[in-house]
């Protein structure tokens, strides 16, 4: 069970760090958004702030993941994001969604097994 978590964790921070390091440096072309994408796309891009701070977050969280420092902190951390990558590909681009149901069961199966780091938190 030990290494299926290390190779998880991996996965999950190197897919991380490319999502955020393609964004930053504009590695890739964007794709092109339509119907209600492109109106939510549109108010992202329009807040400023917003999709820099996620990729920021992704960034920080893969490198957590990857070097395996943190990796407790990063799970909570990441856990809204992934929620909300799941849920624009359930709603507005289902032609993804098994990448990002893949990344939210993988968050999931991470918070599970560093469960006893977070016992403490759900105590009164």
């Amino acid at each position: 069970m030990k290494t299926s978590t290390t190779i998880i964790r991996v996965l999950i921070g190197l897919f991380l760090l490319f999502a955020s390091v393609c964004f930053f440096l504009k590695l890739t072309p964007e794709t092109e958004a339509t119907g209600n994408f492109k109106a939510f796309n549109t108010g992202l891009i329009a807040s400023v702030y917003l999709m820099p701070l996620a990729k920021a977050v992704e960034l920080l969280c893969g490198l957590s993941y990857v070097s395996g420092k943190y990796v407790t902190l990063a799970n909570i951390v990441i856990l809204p994001v992934t929620l909300n990558i799941l849920l624009i590909n359930y709603f507005m681009t289902p032609e993804t969604l098994p990448i990002a149901i893949a990344l939210f069961l993988g968050n999931l199966f991470l918070i599970y097994r560093y469960w006893p780091n977070y016992k403490s938190v759900f105590t009164p």
